[in-house]
């Protein structure tokens, strides 16, 4: 059963290392929420290192200004390792290409030093997708017949973003993992590196100990994060401990969004997407 808990302190004892989500746990794509930094902070300063895990498609050192204009203060993290450092290595090994590129143009950083050529669905070797190229007014759907003459010529599509919708303020938005689903109904092959997926957490445990200067045992390992097919299932997949914030993506379902936290609910909404948690929250408090 997963527990009911109210603030990070009263679990904070049994874990060393916090991996912790970013987006709808720490901040909504606008603003930061100061609770939750709060209470990453706290950890870091009395249990040890933060080390956050992100979905995003851009290398780590291009994330890090984004937490800053967000107002993310530097002492709520220890580490930062995203999808991006993680896809690069998946991308790489595919250059030169050409890539069929999906993207907005602030993800171009992906790509820097790797000697990628570039060509359309007709004549690109492989995709690479990190989003939708205007997510403010664009659907997965606007894709659908591009994605489908990739998926007649058996192009893989690598997807650095396995998320499939964030909130952004008080909308959801769709990200590549959305695109990537729809590439795979229409038959395409699709290769992550993000969350649930191995390599993402590989790097991020990695991280940890480099921080630490010692190896890490799972239980000495905290996941933290609102996605059930992204940070609960990954943590699941890696046999680590996850306490889910339910105010989050969804928040709707669960009734965080209104301010409550029902078992019941939490515990049938786990149920439905074939996952565990060890324990839930309502918002990260600590």
């Amino acid at each position: 059963m997963t527990r009911m808990i109210r603030s990070l302190a009263e679990v904070a004892k049994r874990h060393r290392v916090l991996l912790c989500d970013v987006w709808g746990v720490i901040h909504n794509g606008r603003e930061a929420f100061p609770g939750p930094c709060a209470a990453t902070a706290r950890w870091r300063r009395e249990r040890g290192p933060v080390v956050l895990i992100s979905n995003s498609p851009r290398p780590s050192g291009d994330v890090i200004p984004q937490l800053d204009a967000l107002g993310v203060p530097r002492e709520a993290w220890s580490s930062l390792v995203t999808s991006g450092d993680a896809t690069r290595a998946l991308i790489a090994a595919r250059a030169p290409g050409p890539a069929w590129a999906i993207g907005p143009e602030r993800d171009a950083v992906l790509y820097e030093g790797l000697d990628l050529g570039f060509a359309g669905p007709e004549d690109a070797a492989f995709i690479s997708c990190t989003g939708l190229v205007d997510d403010e007014t664009e659907a997965p759907e606007n894709y659908r017949k591009a994605l489908s003459v990739a998926a007649l010529r058996g192009l893989m599509m690598i997807c650095a973003n396995p998320d499939r919708v964030v909130q952004r303020g008080e909308r959801l938005v769709y990200c590549a993992g959305a695109l990537a689903d729809l590439y795979e109904t229409l038959g395409g092959r699709v290769e992550m590196a993000g969350k649930p997926f191995a390599p993402i957490y590989d790097a991020s445990l990695a991280e940890a100990e480099r921080l630490l200067g010692h190896a890490l045992s799972r239980p000495e390992v905290l996941a933290l994060g609102d996605g059930l097919a992204t940070d609960v299932a990954g943590a699941n997949a890696q046999g680590l401990d996850i306490l889910f914030v339910a105010s989050g993506i969804h928040g709707a379902e669960t009734g965080a969004a209104e301010g409550r936290l029902e078992a019941a609910e939490i515990e049938a909404l786990l149920a439905g997407a074939g996952a565990h948690a060890a324990y839930a929250i309502a918002e990260l408090a600590w």
